[in-house]
């Protein structure tokens, strides 16, 4: 195809899209049906990893929950069958360690089957400046929140490339999109997780497998107490988002296969002048939202006073 026949069908496409986009702006996107569906949390003994498990079962899911944490894992589990999820299987699972979580995958494929669903969620937080941070919790950083991901999609994804059906969900943070002081090995981990997911979507899409979907969560800070003693300088406009609401809306991403789900909106519209300004001006304007000072009242889960 020449040069002008491929730009007429460029054209062409990028019109359709926007047409596409307008329509639904005023018609609701259809939301999938996951009842059936093998879903996989990892970090499911807590937080958001929890809610997630508990908003999957409701809408029929078979729930398989991975944690480090055996007593908070089984409770969730717990809560699910409290609540009428009758699929529930649980696992410890330590998602710093490659060998651990292919032992684990491998367990789980011949005891539940293959997985339709992999939600990567688990995740921590060191909240120490660079220079004050051991080694080894920012190794541990690396491995959790990015190298995990990696190797549980590894483990996952050929099943779902063969049947072409399955969704790969990585619970991210708008700290993969902008660089937060006190947050720099967390930053550096989230950062990877996105790319990754953003180029293996792209890759799965380039292979035609349309039927295995990618979704990227990049929320601010939520109040599960990971980001303990946190405080946000403009609440109105970049509030400590709520557990639930968060759930909510990354369950509506998931269920409408959106590749990047951001909130709250002012997010999306400081990513947006991030790559339009100047990058000292977008400095300033960072040190105004009080983005940069967010981690100097840090505390940590567990150490609420």
């Amino acid at each position: 195809m020449n040069f002008f026949l491929e730009t007429l069908l460029l054209i062409g496409k990028l019109l359709y899209l926007t047409l596409e986009s307008l329509f639904l702006l005023f018609i609701p996107v259809r939301k999938k049906n996951v009842a059936g569906e093998i879903v996989l949390i990892t970090g499911s003994g807590s937080g958001i990893g929890r809610l997630l498990a508990l908003k999957f079962a409701k809408l029929g899911a078979t729930l398989v929950l991975w944690d480090i944490n055996q007593e908070g894992n089984k409770e969730t589990a717990r809560l699910v069958r409290e609540n009428g999820g009758v699929r529930v299987h649980d696992y410890t699972c330590d998602c710093s360690k490659k060998q651990e979580i292919y032992r684990v995958a491998d367990q789980v494929k011949k005891e539940v089957g293959d997985v339709g669903i992999l939600i990567n969620n688990a995740g921590i937080v060191t909240g120490k400046r660079f220079l004050d941070c051991p080694d080894s919790l920012i190794e541990k950083t690396m491995e959790v929140n990015a190298m995990a991901n990696i190797w549980t999609c590894k483990a996952f994804l050929p099943a779902m490339m063969a049947a072409n059906h399955g969704h790969l969900v990585t619970i991210a943070s708008a700290a993969g999109m902008f660089g937060i002081p006190g947050l720099t090995d967390y930053c550096a981990s989230k950062f990877a997780a996105v790319g990754f997911l953003e180029s293996l979507g792209a890759e799965i899409s380039y292979l035609g497998k349309t039927g295995v979907k990618a979704t990227v969560v990049c929320p601010f800070y939520i109040s599960t107490g990971m980001f303990e003693g946190c405080k946000t300088k403009l609440p109105h406009l970049l509030p400590i988002i709520k557990p639930e609401y968060a759930v909510e809306k990354i369950v509506t991403g998931v269920l409408q296969e959106e590749f990047c789900v951001i909130f709250p909106r002012a997010v999306s519209f400081s990513l947006l002048l991030k790559y339009l300004l100047p990058i000292k001006m977008s400095v300033v304007i960072a040190g105004y939202t009080g983005v940069f000072s967010i981690m100097d009242t840090f505390v940590g889960r567990g150490k609420k006073k």
